[in-house]
């Protein structure tokens, strides 16, 4: 099992910037690829971003892209996602996954651990 634990997120105005964290415990040699997920109020989850083990391979969403940055630190089991630029319409509750198969997904389905989720709200 891999647990994880998100946090850093909070309330910050348009044009700011917030960095989410994401610390894996437990079987973490299972957490082949990690992304970034998150849910706005009413809405279905949606793919945020996704790296593979060594970093060397991401994949984001268009509607991210060139705004926010996924990394990972696998000697502190931590994995990051530098926002900037926040816009209002990026407001939801952030999630961080582990695949044990996939190194980069953009599917829900190819990921078999999830956190709790962490607050985002940016205001206008």
């Amino acid at each position: 099992q891999v647990q994880l634990v998100e946090s850093g997120g909070e309330l910050v105005q348009a044009g700011g910037s917030l960095r989410l964290s994401c610390a894996a415990s437990g079987r973490t040699d299972r957490s082949v690829g990690m992304g970034w997920f998150r849910q706005a109020p009413g809405k279905e989850r949606e793919f945020v971003a996704a790296i593979s083990w060594g970093g060397s391979t991401t994949a984001y969403a268009d509607s991210v892209k060139g705004r926010f940055t996924i990394s990972r630190d696998n000697a502190k089991n931590t994995m990051y996602l530098q926002m900037n630029s926040l816009k209002p319409e990026d407001t939801a509750v952030y999630y961080c996954a582990a695949s044990s198969v996939y190194s980069v997904s953009y599917r829900e389905s190819a990921y078999d651990y999830w956190g709790q989720g962490t607050q985002v709200t940016v205001s206008s």
